[in-house]
């Protein structure tokens, strides 16, 4: 992979990630009823969740990879039209991730491994990760190199950005969660994210096969 392509998905890795959702939820309400560490085990359960997925993504990738550039073109398309959707869904969005309240006193005790059954879960069933690796994977794959190596560069790269974002947003919950309470600074939050998801989108486009 060039190192365009390669800081290409990083980036759209990143604001995937960041883009509020499930597992982020699950992660800030975690930490506040339970504490960051107990956090872990639901972001350690969310991991594999998305090593899952991505196996699945590329359980198919071999036969996608070999087939006509109009193919390749449809596919490029149909991820970047993803990227614009999730842009337009956040832009549009007058509510903020922080608006209900979180628990303010902590609860009975769960046990760890409820916490990682919960977090993988979450990712088995986040469509956001599940349309990520089908819809953009086959397109930063080379076939002529050894496909093993490419899946654990690119999901691992995934997962740590998976795992910064939990850690973002659980600091965030837990010291500006007011802040972002505010119509105007969500309104703002949310597009600056949204813009972002369309700026990727369109840069998408302008990637090339790698066949």
């Amino acid at each position: 992979m060039t190192t365009s392509a390669w800081l290409l998905f990083i980036t759209i890795s990143l604001v995937t990630a960041l883009s509020p959702g499930p597992g982020i939820l699950l992660a800030v309400s975690n930490a506040v009823a339970w504490g960051p560490r107990k956090t872990l085990w639901s972001s350690a359960g969310n991991v594999l969740g998305v090593f899952s997925v991505s196996a699945a993504a590329m359980a198919g990738l071999g036969t996608l990879l070999h087939t006509s550039a109009w193919l390749f073109a449809v596919l490029k398309a149909v991820g970047a039209v993803y990227l614009v959707y999730l842009g337009w869904r956040q832009w549009a969005s007058k509510t903020s991730m922080f608006d209900t309240p979180l628990p303010q006193q902590s609860q009975p005790g769960k046990s760890n491994a409820a916490l990682f059954r919960q977090g993988l879960l979450v990712a088995l069933t986040n469509p956001k990760s599940i349309l990520f690796f089908t819809a953009l994977f086959p397109q930063f794959i080379h076939p002529e190199a050894p496909v093993l190596p490419q899946f654990l560069a690119l999901t691992s790269a995934f997962a740590a950005c998976e795992l910064c974002s939990h850690l973002l947003y659980v600091l965030l919950a837990r010291h500006t969660n007011r802040w972002f309470g505010t119509p105007r600074r969500a309104q703002v939050f949310n597009r600056l994210c949204g813009g972002a998801f369309g700026l990727l989108g369109l840069s998408l486009l302008r990637l090339k096969s790698p066949n």
